[in-house]
């Protein structure tokens, strides 16, 4: 099946991985979610990794950290990034709130 337009952007730090505050290191994958992320590759979604942590003077070293993490655990590398695109059609992530679009309120 061909790639869409879109991709899912996913969190790296709670959201794919386990982390606590003041944590050394990557964490352990949370199955559930590494489990979505490989049946999404499987049905030939693009899906990239969304994480501050290569947005800071250690970048280079953390996306290559990242990236090996990734090869272990979900069998291959993806793309990691710290931006979102409008080519982004969901955002899985630990601290998330979901809003009603164009209205500033609270999606309940």
């Amino acid at each position: 099946m061909p790639k869409s337009n879109g991709w899912i952007g996913v969190d790296f730090d709670g959201t794919l991985a386990h982390h606590t505050s003041g944590q050394a290191g990557l964490g352990a994958p949370l199955q559930p979610m590494l489990r979505r992320v490989k049946r999404w590759l499987a049905d030939g979604k693009d899906v990239r990794i969304v994480t501050a942590r290569v947005n800071t003077k250690n970048g280079h070293t953390e996306r290559e950290a990242i990236k090996a993490w990734l090869k272990k655990h979900v069998g291959q590398e993806l793309p990691v990034t710290a931006s979102k695109s409008p080519n982004m059609t969901v955002l899985y992530d630990d601290r998330a709130v979901r809003m009603v679009k164009n209205t500033g309120r609270v999606k309940r």
